[in-house]
């Protein structure tokens, strides 16, 4: 918690003093740019990673970033999603994965959530991801199953964020755009789906990274 305090300490003391203009704006309403929907894991900063300011991303976290199809779950991710896009108008969805998520290590071996009862449950909202990998990836283990479980995972939860009535039919007027991310904590690298390709690739290598379809399996190569 000291570290915590002085932290706050600090950001009240010189932080917020040095951007005070920015903060005052917010103080009128927010106008984000993206819905940045991502795992709780402490090690991703969505603010770090995009360098972007408060305001910039409404944020949407939880464990393995998953989006239960609409109507299958009482949390807060289908409000979330409902009040980003009919609420704030974002144009961007992005759905971002990242390496070494436990969540995606307790889809593959369900046997380690034994006493993790409610994460156990929460990952059914995956299940999708675990069949397909099962079934498409039958050649792969360790660490290279983890990567396309991450992988897959994250076009699965497009899928499922499709059957929101707010992304639905912002999609259908093409007034909203979908990406999948996965982040690589190894190195920093961001990797972004490209139908046309049926792969990941690094972002330094595509424009924009949108999602539309879906037309092919994830690699495991890339993260």
């Amino acid at each position: 918690m000291l570290k915590l305090i002085t932290g706050l300490h600090h950001f009240q003391s010189e932080i917020f003093l040095s951007h005070k203009e920015l903060f005052e704006r917010l103080a009128h309403g927010q106008n984000p740019d993206a819905l940045f929907i991502t795992c709780s894991d402490s090690r991703i900063n969505p603010n770090l990673i995009t360098q972007t300011n408060p305001g910039d991303l409404f944020i949407l976290r939880n464990a393995g970033n998953i989006i239960p199809p609409y109507g299958a779950a009482n949390g807060g991710e289908g409000a979330t999603i409902e009040f980003a896009v009919a609420g704030l108008g974002v144009k961007d969805i992005i759905v971002c994965g990242h390496s070494l998520c436990g969540a995606m290590k307790g889809l593959l071996y369900p046997e380690e959530l034994r006493d993790l009862p409610t994460v156990s449950a929460w990952l059914c909202h995956a299940e999708a991801t675990r069949r397909t990998v099962k079934e498409n990836y039958t050649d792969l283990s360790g660490e290279q199953l983890l990567n396309v479980t991450i992988q897959e995972n994250v076009l699965v939860q497009l899928e499922n964020l499709r059957t929101h009535p707010a992304v639905a039919a912002r999609l259908s007027r093409g007034q909203l755009n979908l990406h999948a991310w996965t982040y690589k904590i190894e190195t920093g690298e961001v990797f972004s789906y490209q139908p046309d390709e049926g792969q990941f690739l690094p972002l330094t290598e595509v424009s924009t990274g949108i999602e539309r379809r879906r037309p092919r399996l994830a690699t495991a190569s890339s993260i």
